[in-house]
């Protein structure tokens, strides 16, 4: 019979008051399991006129301010976010039977954050952030590697490739936070913390 907490239900759901060091004990496990990018995420975001999209991104950082990813700023998720910066994100973590929803307001990170983390990036993920115009239509996979050759020729120096002002990191900070463990039968054990108007997170047990 599994351990559990002193709510009920299974001790990997720990006994933390704030949910982002629960998410980061999840992760790390994720690290361990999961065969490819344990740090994917599925990121719903809505246009203007609440017509909603959802894609996979990878995390970057978490911290006690949210949830970080990095992209161009004129993508289809980017102008989705000016218009509406409301945002979900959802992990799923097969081999873990774990799944985390989040969902909480977006904004942009630091340029000094920015650049610390595009630096860190293999040369041709630099290149490609100058070269592509993601979401735009492209005539042919030439035209991009022309784009990318040419960029190539105007940034040759690898430790010298200049962040675009058209490409940062955008930080999810959470208002819910949902913990969910794959049950028998269906009966799934969820635990959602809610951030309340004192900024003091507040836990709840949901039906399956």
């Amino acid at each position: 019979m599994n351990q559990k907490n002193t709510l009920g239900i299974n001790l990997c759901f720990g006994e933390h008051e704030n949910p982002i060091n629960l998410f980061k004990e999840w992760f790390d496990e994720a690290k361990k399991s999961e065969i490819n990018d344990h740090n994917a995420v599925a990121l719903a975001t809505s246009n203007k006129n609440s017509i909603p999209s959802v894609r996979i991104v990878l995390l970057k950082d978490v911290s006690k301010n949210g949830f970080v990813f990095y992209t161009n700023l004129d993508s289809k998720k980017s102008n989705d976010l000016k218009n509406n910066p409301n945002a979900s994100m959802c992990f799923h973590w097969k081999s873990l039977l774990r799944q985390i929803r989040i969902v909480g307001k977006i904004n942009l990170v630091s340029s000094s954050e920015a650049d610390k983390y595009y630096e860190s990036r293999a040369y041709g993920s630099r290149i490609g952030a100058w070269a592509s115009k993601q979401s735009t239509i492209l005539n042919t996979r030439e035209d991009l590697y022309k784009s990318i050759d040419k960029y190539k020729k105007k940034f040759p120096d690898k430790n010298k490739v200049p962040r675009p002002n058209h490409w940062s990191g955008w930080c999810l900070s959470p208002s819910e936070i949902e913990f969910w463990l794959d049950g028998e039968n269906r009966i799934h054990e969820r635990l959602k913390y809610i951030l309340d108007k004192k900024n003091i997170w507040q836990k709840v047990l949901l039906n399956p």
